[in-house]
C-alpha cells in the first residue's frame, strides 16, 4: 500500500471487531498485555506492503481493550493486527506475528498461505492470514422465518456440507459440488427423506492444512475463528461470497421447512499446542484465551489446546458468536462439540454450576435456539445427564452403546436396552426433564457408518497414516461371520435387516432421533471409524444405488414418516406435563416375553416385548425385539380391555424389501393367544385401535 494516507482517531471499544460506522470503520480487540500494536491495512490478500497504523497504549488502549477509528474506509477493507511490544515482556502475546481479528466475519487465505509464516517481513505479510471488513446487514432475507419445530417433532440429519454433494455421482456442475450452493440443489432429497433438521458438521472457518502431512482436515473440528464461514464450502469466492451463499442456503432450507443446526467447536482452536501456529488468539492473549498451566497449553480437547471458556472475555466471545449466527445468519440451533470443556475453570478443574453454559442457557437472544451438548471431553470428563441448564439437550452416547450391544447379541444388556428406549430415566429422571432431553443416535460422523456397523468387527483406519492406532476401539459392532463386503446372500439379508432394526429403534425411542448422512443408503467407509482426514470418495455420499441401498432408502422414508405422524413413539406429542417420569407413568407399558407378561430380564435374555397405548394416535401398539441369533415363537397378549380384538401387523423388518411397513388395516390379523414366529435379529410391531 504505497502513498496512501488515512485519518486516524481514537475510536471506541463498544463493539469488538471491525464495525462500519459513518465515515469509516472502528476496530476494537482485547489484548491486555500488549503495550504497542499495529493495525495493518492491505490492498489485497497477497499484499506484502501494508499501511501500518501504529497504536500506542497511552492513546488507543482502554484498560484491556485496543480501539482505533480509520476514516474513509469501509466494507471490503483487508486488515490484520500485529503486537510490537509487550507489557513487562509478557509471554501472553506474540511479538511480530500477523494476527487475525478474533471477531472477523471473513478470514482470507493468500495464494501462498503458510501456517507458520516465517521469513522476512514482506514474506510474512504476503503469506499470512488476513481478514476483511464486511457489512453484515447488506443482505435481503425477504420473508425468511425460523421453522421452530418442537423437539418431539424434530428428526435430525447430521451431515457434512462438502461430503453431501462432492461426489461426481451427485450430478451437479463442478463449480458447485461440495458447496452451500450444491446443498441447495439437493434440498428436494432432504424434503422427500422427511427429516426436519440438518445438523451441519463444522462450517466455521478452518484450516484444511491442519492435518498430518499428505492429509487434509476434512471434518473441520479446528476452528480459526468463530464468526467467519468456511470459504472452501462456497462457490462464490468474493469477500461477501461465503457469507451470502451460506445465508442463501439457510433461507432455502427454511423455505422448505428444514431447520439448520451448526456443530460448533468452542473448546479449542487450530492454533494447537505450544508448537502450533500463532495467527490470532495466541498472539493477542495466550494466557487469557486458553487454559495454560506453568506456561503450557492444557489439552482437554485432544487437539493441543483448550479454550478458557469461563474467562469473561472468552465467554463473551462465545455468546456473541452464537448470537451472530442465530440473529444475523438465521441459524436455528447449535450442537456443542466436547461441551464439557466449557465447564472447566482457568485451572482445568470442572465447575459444578458452570457460568458459561448457564449463561448460554439463559441468553434471551438465544431463547428460540436449540442447544445440544456433547457431554464429555477428551480429558476424561463425562457429564451425561449433568450439563447445566434445563434448555440443554444431550447427545446420548449411552443410547448408542447399549442399543448396539443388545442388538448384536451381547449378554446382560436387555435392561439397559429398555432404559434407552424409554428415554434413559436412569440418567435423566432425577433432573425432572422432558422426554426430549436425550438426542438418540446409533451412528454419527465419529465412528462407523450404519452399514459398517453391521459389516465390520474391527476398525480399519490404516489409510489415516496412524498405523490403525486412531479411532475408538469400542465399537460394539459385528460382521456376522465375514469381515467387510460379502456376496453371501444370506449374510447380506441379515446385515440389511440389522440396519433396518437400528433405524427403527432410533425412531421408536423416547427422545429426539438423529441419523447420520448416508445411513439411509447404507453408505460405507470401508471400516474406517475416524475419517477426519479423508477428504475423498471414502467420505462422500454416493448418489447411485444398488438394490439394497434403494430398499434401505425407501424403508427409511417410511420409518421417518411414521415417526413424524406420531405413530411410533409411545408418548406421541403428549409430553405429560413436560416430564419424562410423568410420560413413563402415563404410558402404562406392559412387558412381555415369548409368553405374555413373562419378560425375561436375565443376563441371557436377547429379546423383549412391550405393549403401550399411544394417546395421540389412539392405538395400542405391541412391539417385539428379537436380538437373538435364532427365530423365536411368541404368544400374543390380548389388547388391554378388549380380549377379542384383532392385532394388525404394522412393522416387520424380516419381511421382503418394500413390505416391512404395512397399512395395518390391510395387513394380516392376529388375536390374543396366537403364536407368531419372530425371525432372528428382527423387530415386529402390531397395532390395534384403542377405541
Amino acid at each position: 500500500m504505497i502513498n496512501k494516507q488515512f485519518i486516524i482517531s481514537r475510536g471506541n471499544c463498544h463493539h469488538l471487531g471491525a464495525t462500519i460506522e459513518k465515515n469509516g470503520v472502528n476496530f476494537a480487540f482485547w489484548s491486555p498485555y500488549a503495550q504497542e500494536v499495529d493495525l495493518l491495512l492491505f490492498d489485497n490478500v497477497n499484499d506484502d506492503s501494508p499501511y501500518v497504523v501504529h497504536l500506542s497504549s497511552r492513546v488507543f488502549k482502554s484498560t484491556y481493550y485496543w480501539h482505533v477509528f480509520v476514516h474513509g474506509i469501509g466494507a471490503g477493507q483487508i486488515y490484520a493486527y500485529r503486537v510490537t511490544k509487550a507489557v513487562d515482556n509478557s509471554d501472553s502475546v506474540a511479538i511480530g506475528k500477523v494476527l487475525v481479528d478474533p471477531y472477523a466475519k471473513r478470514i482470507l487465505f493468500p495464494d501462498q498461505y503458510d501456517r507458520f509464516a516465517i521469513g522476512d517481513e514482506k514474506r510474512i505479510f504476503r503469506n499470512s492470514l488476513k481478514c476483511a471488513v464486511v457489512d453484515i446487514d447488506d443482505y435481503d432475507w425477504g420473508i425468511d422465518s425460523y421453522p421452530n419445530h418442537s423437539l418431539e417433532n424434530t428428526i435430525i440429519y447430521e451431515m457434512h456440507v462438502k461430503g453431501f454433494t462432492a461426489d461426481k455421482s451427485s450430478g451437479l456442475p463442478d463449480n458447485i459440488k461440495g458447496t452451500y450452493r450444491g446443498l441447495i440443489e439437493k434440498i428436494p432429497y432432504l424434503v422427500e427423506l422427511g427429516i426436519t433438521t440438518v445438523e451441519l458438521m463444522p462450517i466455521y472457518q478452518f484450516d484444511e492444512n491442519d492435518a498430518r502431512p499428505g492429509m487434509k482436515n476434512y471434518w473441520g473440528y479446528s476452528p480459526m475463528g468463530f464468526f467467519a464461514p468456511h470459504d472452501c464450502f462456497s462457490s462464490d469466492k468474493s469477500i461477501m461470497g461465503p457469507l451470502n451463499e451460506f445465508r442463501d442456503m439457510v433461507k432455502a432450507l427454511h423455505k422448505n421447512g428444514i431447520e439448520v443446526i451448526l456443530d460448533v467447536v468452542y473448546n479449542h482452536t487450530s492454533e494447537g499446542d505450544d508448537n502450533g501456529p500463532t495467527y490470532s488468539f495466541k498472539g493477542l492473549d495466550k494466557n487469557g484465551y486458553y487454559i495454560v498451566k506453568d506456561g503450557y497449553h492444557q489439552n482437554y480437547s485432544g487437539c493441543g489446546n483448550s479454550l478458557n471458556a469461563n474467562r469473561p472475555i472468552v465467554r463473551r466471545m462465545i455468546i456473541e458468536s452464537l448470537e451472530f449466527w442465530h440473529q444475523k445468519m438465521h441459524v436455528d440451533g447449535f450442537r456443542f462439540d466436547l461441551a464439557s470443556i466449557l465447564t472447566r475453570d482457568k485451572n482445568g478443574m470442572p465447575m459444578n454450576d458452570n457460568t458459561t453454559l448457564l449463561t448460554i442457557d439463559a441468553d434471551y437472544q438465544l431463547a428460540e435456539a436449540k442447544l445440544i451438548a456433547e457431554p464429555w471431553d477428551a480429558g476424561g470428563l463425562y457429564q451425561l445427564g449433568a450439563i447445566s441448564g434445563s434448555k440443554w439437550r444431550e447427545w446420548n452416547g449411552q443410547f448408542r452403546d447399549d442399543v448396539r450391544s443388545f442388538m448384536r447379541g451381547d449378554c446382560g444388556k436387555v435392561k439397559n436396552f429398555i432404559l434407552r428406549l424409554l428415554g434413559s430415566p436412569d440418567i435423566y429422571n432425577e433432573h425432572e426433564v422432558d422426554p426430549q432431553k436425550s438426542i438418540n443416535f446409533v451412528t454419527c460422523h465419529d465412528g462407523f457408518t450404519l452399514y459398517d456397523l453391521v459389516c465390520y468387527s474391527e476398525k480399519h483406519n490404516f489409510d489415516n497414516g496412524e498405523n490403525n492406532n486412531d479411532g475408538n476401539n469400542a465399537n460394539y459392532s459385528a460382521n456376522y461371520g465375514i469381515e467387510g463386503p460379502s456376496d453371501d446372500k444370506t449374510l447380506k439379508k441379515l446385515r440389511l435387516r440389522q440396519a433396518k432394526n437400528f433405524m427403527a429403534i432410533t425412531m421408536l425411542s423416547y427422545g429426539t432421533p438423529m441419523i447420520c448422512m448416508g445411513d439411509e443408503v447404507l453408505r460405507s467407509q470401508k471400516g474406517n471409524n475416524n475419517a477426519y482426514c479423508q477428504d475423498n470418495e471414502l467420505s462422500y455420499l454416493k448418489w447411485e444405488y444398488n438394490e439394497d441401498q434403494k430398499n434401505m432408502l425407501s424403508y427409511t422414508k417410511r420409518i421417518i414418516e411414521l415417526r413424524r405422524q406420531g405413530q411410533l413413539s409411545p408418548h406421541g406429542n403428549d409430553n405429560y406435563n413436560n416430564k419424562l417420569d410423568n410420560a413413563l407413568k402415563n404410558a402404562k407399558i406392559q412387558w412381555h416375553g415369548t409368553k405374555p407378561f413373562q419378560p425375561d430380564w436375565s443376563d441371557m435374555s436377547h429379546s423383549v416385548g412391550f405393549l403401550f397405548r399411544h394417546k395421540t394416535a389412539d392405538v395400542y401398539a405391541y412391539v417385539y425385539v428379537n436380538a437373538f441369533w435364532e427365530d423365536l415363537t411368541i404368544e400374543l397378549p390380548s389388547v388391554p380391555g378388549h380380549l377379542h380384538r384383532n392385532w394388525y401387523q404394522y412393522l416387520n423388518t424380516a419381511l421382503q424389501s418394500g413390505k416391512e411397513v404395512s397399512n395395518f388395516y390391510m395387513s394380516r390379523r392376529y388375536r390374543a393367544g396366537d403364536k407368531i414366529k419372530v425371525k432372528n435379529h428382527s423387530i415386529l410391531m402390531l397395532i390395534c385401535p384403542a377405541t
